[in-house]
Order: structure tokens, then sequence, then C-alpha cells
């Protein structure tokens, strides 16, 4: 399990401390901090098999921790999202199938009604193009990361770009199953709002507009 981190001392505590039990099993934690400045790196130490610094940006960070980790199977987590039940069992059976890579469908917990019409969008949307975002939860046999060259270094879009990779070695598994992200992101800045902006924002994309642009669009501080 790796997950990159940035300024969530608020919320890394109690995220990690439901991960130990996976840890407990023998699965691999790895936290990787993009220069926190409220001691979020300190916080996952000894709730981590490895605290990670790496250059700011989720591409980068999640590399660092591909690089470090030990095992088969590398899982990307946010810090906001819960995997369900057995997910490591059903992480297995997925990649028993032999497409070496896959993800979660989500629901996105919070107050307003549209984000559950939202989440069915985006599973929808994962389903029918084969593009997964980092709310899902993707998963990927180690061996076909590396083949894939890992997240290209962008500062937005950096998971549509290496699920492009990977889905042009072989479709990605869709577990019904689903991990359940917050909708934080969604309520702070308005739910419709950031819709209409990550709409706007993957369109220019697939039209081959520069990632760093559209990131400072979103709202990113340059690294």
């Amino acid at each position: 399990m790796i997950i990159p981190v940035l300024n969530e001392a608020a919320l890394l505590g109690d995220y990690l401390g439901q991960l130990q039990g996976l840890r407990d099993c023998g699965h691999e934690l790895i936290v990787v901090d993009g220069g926190s400045s409220d001691g979020t790196a300190a916080l996952a130490v000894g709730l981590a098999d490895l605290v990670l610094q790496a250059s700011r940006g989720r591409a980068s960070q999640m590399n660092a921790g591909a690089a470090g980790a030990r095992g088969d199977v590398l899982l990307f987590l946010h810090a906001d999202t819960r995997l369900p039940a057995n997910a490591v069992e059903r992480i297995g059976w997925g990649l028993a199938a032999g497409s070496g890579w896959g993800h979660f469908d989500v629901s996105i917990e919070g107050r307003h009604w549209l984000l559950s019409v939202i989440a069915a969008c985006m599973n929808l949307r994962s389903r029918l193009t084969g593009i997964a975002t980092g709310d899902q939860a993707l998963f990927v046999s180690a061996d076909r990361f590396r083949e894939a060259g890992g997240f290209p270094d962008m500062a937005l879009m950096e998971d549509i770009a290496l699920s492009r990779r990977l889905k042009a070695r072989s479709p990605p598994v869709c577990l019904s199953a689903r991990v359940t992200t917050s909708g934080r992101r969604w309520e702070e800045r308005g739910v419709l709002r950031t819709v209409l902006t990550m709409w706007g924002l993957r369109l220019a994309y697939f039209c081959g507009a520069d990632p760093a642009w559209l990131a400072r669009c979103y709202g990113y501080a340059p690294r």
C-alpha cells in the first residue's frame, strides 16, 4: 500500500491506524510525504513500514513509494480513501484473471446529494473507458508497473496517463466492491463547480493541454 501525503496531519493518524490490521497480516505500508509543513511525516513513523520523502506531486511521490516497495503487487491509496472488507483478497482474485492491474468502484462520503451521482458516473465511466482515477484505489503488479514506466512525471492527470499505458497492454479488472473516499474536495470548492472544473480540465488534457498549466488552473501551487 502506497499513500502519497501532503499536510494531512489532521487525519493521517486515524487513517493509518485503520490499516494496521493489514500490516499485521504482512502487507507493507509505505507513506510518501511531499514536503508537509504540519508534521505529517512524523505522524506516520511507527504506523508505516517505510516513510519516504519525495518531491511534491502525486506522480513523483507514488513512483518513490513503488521504488521502495518489496511486494509483488502495488496498491495506491489516497489518504482519505478507505478500503472495503477483504480488499486484499479481492485484489488477488482480480489479478488472478491475468490482467495485471485494476481498480475498485467508489462511493463518495459527504452531505451533498450529488456526491452519490458523481460516484455512479465515475464508476460507469471507468468501466466504459478502462481509465481509473486515484480515488478508485488503483492496483497493479509490480512487474506491470515497471513495464509501463510508472506514473509519468506530471503535475495533474498522472492517474489517467498511467491507466492509458496499462490499458494498452491489457484491460483493467474493475472490482464492484467499493472504496469510500471523502467528499471534502467537492464540498470545500462547491460540488457542481468542482465537477464542471474537472470535466473541463480532462477535456483540455485529452485535447493536448499541458498538465502543468492544468494543475495551476485546478489550484495546485507550483513545485
